[in-house]
């Protein structure tokens, strides 16, 4: 079997023959055919069935000539494990049954149990690892992210519970924090046992915060997560999500190979305000996928020109696809994105 690796070199900043091309949601509501199994399944009933949580994973791949799969799962699904209760609601997102808000809340959660209450998904890796010709990417919601969904208990724009939560007992907070990073650091290890060949720690929504904040409150639980997967040999990714550019010149401590970046700082930004450090990758706006396809290639265009500058970068979205997206302009962009990549490497350029 032919195996593309293509996305793992550029991860690690080595030579490419074309720019590797995957996209955040990629296996979403955007493809008819997944509408359709949404139908009869929800989301979490889907991710507890590993051949059918596979066969949607592996649906873009073959649909959009991707050069990764990502892991159709949850950024929540670990934390059942913990002890928080909770379900995905349409039109919501995850609505939490036993907030996390005191001391004594924090001290009831427990140890995750990745064996025995996530086999589902390890089966799920299991069987892409033995199916899939180009690498698997799993994932984890980084802890702020995590604790702005369990603290609140729903989805927030304000962030109110969660701040106080952080400003008013920072010792609380601190505890919760590395609860959930040594969940997330447990949990990306069973994936790569596994078979995962990357990982990510999705960080949606800690833009949210003042860079001092960040560096005080988060950023030392993010370090402790790449630390402790820092002895596995795959390429490790940070998102941290949208809003988070002046958040990048803290991160380049992070034992981590890749930074995605969102659409409002511009990959050559990124790249000096994390010191060059790391492999970039990103970072169209999706709903420019609402533009016409002239447009639509006029902006991966310059995406591409800037991206390839020097070595290292991978094309993505700056957030995740949203259900409106047309299937028959993702294939098309990934095409885009391969022929005019390759031309340009033909040409002499060395990305």
């Amino acid at each position: 079997m032919s195996y593309n690796d293509r996305f793992l070199r550029a991860c690690r900043k080595l030579a490419v023959d074309r720019v590797p091309v995957w996209y955040m949601r990629q296996a979403g509501r955007y493809d008819p055919d997944y509408r359709k199994i949404k139908e009869k399944y929800t989301l979490l009933e889907i991710c507890r069935q590993p051949e059918l949580a596979a066969e949607v994973t592996l649906m873009p791949v073959r649909k959009l000539g991707v050069d990764a799969a990502i892991l159709y799962s949850d950024i929540m699904n670990p934390v059942a494990s913990i002890g928080i209760d909770f379900d995905i609601v349409k039109n919501i997102g995850p609505v939490i049954q036993n907030p996390v808000r005191q001391a004594s809340d924090v001290d009831r959660l427990k140890p995750i149990d990745v064996e025995g209450d996530l086999a589902h998904i390890l089966e799920t890796i299991a069987i892409l690892d033995r199916e899939l010709e180009v690498p698997l990417i799993t994932f984890a919601g980084a802890p702020f992210t995590l604790a702005s969904y369990i603290v609140e208990g729903r989805p927030t724009k304000t962030y109110l519970q969660t701040k106080a939560l952080m400003y008013g007992e920072p010792q609380v907070w601190h505890r919760l924090m590395s609860k959930l990073s040594d969940m997330a650091a447990d949990y990306l290890r069973a994936h790569v046992k596994a078979g995962a060949k990357a990982v990510q720690l999705f960080d949606s929504w800690v833009g949210s915060l003042a860079p001092h904040d960040f560096k005080e409150y988060v950023l030392p639980h993010v370090e402790h997560i790449f630390d402790r997967l820092s002895d596995l040999d795959i390429p490790k990714i940070y998102f941290p999500g949208v809003s988070s550019g002046e958040l990048l010149p803290h991160l380049t401590g992070l034992k981590t190979e890749v930074v995605g970046l969102d659409w409002r700082v511009s990959l050559t930004d990124g790249r000096l305000r994390t010191a060059g450090k790391f492999a970039v990758q990103g970072n169209l706006d999706p709903y420019v996928l609402t533009a016409p396809t002239e447009i639509i290639h006029q902006h991966a265009r310059r995406l591409l020109d800037e991206g390839m500058k020097e070595p290292g970068f991978i094309f993505n979205l700056g957030h995740g696809l949203y259900p409106e997206a047309s299937l028959e302009k993702l294939r098309e962009l990934t095409e885009f994105v391969h022929s005019y990549s390759e031309s340009r490497i033909a040409a002499g350029v060395k990305p």
